[in-house]
């Protein structure tokens, strides 16, 4: 069982940043890809980056290449999503989730076990 906590969401201006942390445990956090996810009021959660258990590789979805940046750090069991240039379609619910198996590498939320409780990002235009 894993426990997974994120913070940092808030109300910012469009072309503002904000940083989202997520604290893990109860498993062996440095195995697992993390996600982060997000889900606006009636869409579908989607993808929005995933990291790999080192830290090697990084996946983004194109709507937020080059605005948002995913780091971890294995020693604090923590995955960061540092978030810039926000828009206003940036506002959403957003997760942070970390995959259902040791060394897979993943951004399809199917194959995310567990989920934090999420945190909400609004961004005013």
């Amino acid at each position: 069982q894993a426990q997974l906590v994120e913070s940092g969401g808030g109300l910012v201006q469009a072309g503002g940043s904000l940083r989202l942390s997520c604290a893990a445990s109860g498993r062996t956090f440095s195995t697992y890809t993390m996600g982060w996810f997000r889900q606006a009021p009636g869409k579908e959660r989607e993808s929005v980056a995933a990291i790999t258990w080192g830290g090697s590789n990084k996946h983004y979805a194109d709507f937020v290449k080059g605005r948002f940046t995913i780091s971890r750090d294995n020693a604090k069991n923590s995955v960061f999503l540092q978030m810039n240039s926000l828009k206003p379609e940036d506002t959403a619910a957003y997760y942070c989730a970390q995959a259902s198996r040791s060394y897979l590498y993943t951004h399809d939320p199917d194959e995310y076990a567990y989920w934090g409780q999420g945190t909400q990002v609004t961004v005013s235009s």
